[in-house]
């Protein structure tokens, strides 16, 4: 039996790279966007409002420094509850630390019990906003309609 013999292949002259050449430029690589630092003093809080119209967030009520028998004074703007401390005031918190928000007020906002109202307190004033679901409902429209691409609702 006679053995093949088999010719030796001629290696290329030129070696092959894998991937780039390193005297390409590189590209650098792309950073994420930095948010603005935050520059508010406002202290937000989403709570229930219970069976007897009362609402309770520690935070909210903490920055606000307002305890058990503070007075305030409720009053309703565009649908908004503006709450302030009023030596004079007929409101106030109850000793577990809660607002109570008084029938008449949560008629008038078309609150009721179990509906989650916005919170906005601006320590610095001692003020609370109480934005209502209508009042987010309509303050949020053109914004939500813009990033789900229709129209507003």
């Amino acid at each position: 039996m006679t053995d093949a013999v088999i010719n030796p292949s001629a290696l290329p002259t030129t070696r092959i790279q894998d991937g780039p050449s390193p005297s390409a430029a590189r590209q650098p690589l792309p950073l994420p966007t930095v948010p603005t630092p935050r520059v508010g003093t406002a202290v937000y809080g989403l709570a229930a409002v219970d069976c007897r119209g009362r609402v309770a967030d520690r935070a909210v009520f903490g920055a606000l420094r307002w305890v058990a028998g503070t007075p305030l004074a409720i009053s309703v703007t565009h649908g908004v509850l503006l709450i302030s401390t009023d030596p004079s005031g007929v409101f106030g918190m109850t000793s577990q630390g809660h607002l109570r928000l008084p029938a008449p007020v949560r008629k008038c906002c078309s609150l009721s019990p179990g509906e989650r109202v916005f919170l906005a307190a601006y320590p610095d004033r001692g003020v609370l906003l109480v934005h209502p679901p209508t009042v987010l409902d309509t303050l949020l429209a053109q914004t939500h309609a813009t990033l789900l691409g229709g129209d507003p609702a």
